[in-house]
């Protein structure tokens, strides 16, 4: 859990940086340069971790690679015209998304305390980010990455594992950033891939490795030991991170927006661990009385 939360303050810090760094480069270069830098760093410290992974676990990073990269391409072509809060909504909605997602391909039965929690979260999103709200083009791509970010989320739940997450996070690393320079030859033919100034590669190199490759491990990682639902609900507090940094950092005022939906997003996550820790102490009990180690857990 305390990964997935890291995972959630990198994200929720990178809406205001990617918003500043695109009024310099355009949103593929950017995203081009971003996790190519990613990639490097992976690569360079997890390289035999990479060469353990089997042919097929090498597919299944490719895929995962395509989603998440799909969903940063997506999200990035929103936000040029989507105010970083509302994108940072609309992305928020993977919490929805993620439980349906695992109950229609995957046939999970979903508690009804994560539907509840779900719910939860995302009245407190839309009191964190929402202040108006309107439907255009950026919207709707934003929606659409919100949709495969739930669909990532739910492919890393089934196929990472213990002993494959750091491998599978450095080719979701390195899938992102090819396909992102491929998009951006045929897009942005010509375009500038480097910032100019130190203040914009500094905002560069933080939202390559810590939103970027920091991120992506420890939520792989992370992922090979929760449910897709239970990780969507932790992550989804994004908002939460992003206004405890702008008013620690930036001075900006503690709202009773911000209050109340802080405090709807930690009562999801609360509701989501409650059930998680009742789960492991019937799954324990049935062990020590012998129930064999392949029964079905309690709902």
């Amino acid at each position: 859990m305390l990964v997935l939360l890291v995972v959630a303050v990198g994200w929720g810090s990178s809406f205001p940086l990617t918003k500043v760094m695109l009024d310099s480069l355009a949103s593929l270069p950017f995203l081009t340069t971003r996790f190519t830098l990613a990639a490097v760093v992976m690569v360079a410290l997890f390289l035999p971790a990479l060469r353990r992974l089997s042919r097929r676990d090498l597919g299944r990073g490719v895929w995962l690679g395509l989603a998440y990269g799909g969903a940063q391409i997506v999200q990035t072509f929103g936000l040029e015209t989507t105010p970083a809060s509302v994108s940072g909504f609309i992305t928020g909605l993977y919490v929805v998304l993620t439980p349906l997602w695992a109950a229609v391909l995957l046939r999970i039965r979903i508690p009804p305390r994560v539907w509840v929690a779900a719910v939860i979260a995302t009245v407190g999103l839309a009191l964190l980010a929402l202040n108006g709200f309107s439907v255009g083009t950026g919207e709707a791509l934003t929606l659409v990455s919100a949709a495969l970010y739930a669909l990532h989320i739910v492919g890393l739940g089934v196929w990472a594992t213990a002993r494959n997450a750091l491998g599978l996070a450095v080719v979701q690393a390195v899938v992102t950033a090819v396909i992102c320079a491929a998009g951006a030859v045929v897009h942005d033919p010509g375009a500038n891939f480097l910032p100019s100034g130190a203040v914009d590669w500094t905002v560069l190199v933080y939202l390559a490795v810590i939103p970027g490759a920091v991120a992506l491990v420890a939520q792989s990682w992370a992922q090979a030991h929760l449910d897709p639902s239970r990780a969507a609900i932790i992550m989804s507090t994004e908002p939460v991170w992003a206004a405890v940094l702008a008013i620690t950092f930036l001075d900006e005022e503690l709202t009773w927006r911000i209050t109340l939906g802080g405090l709807l997003m930690l009562t999801a996550m609360a509701i989501v661990e409650s059930g998680a820790l009742r789960l492991g102490r019937r799954r324990h009990g049935r062990a020590g009385r012998g129930t064999p180690s392949g029964a079905p857990p309690d709902r």
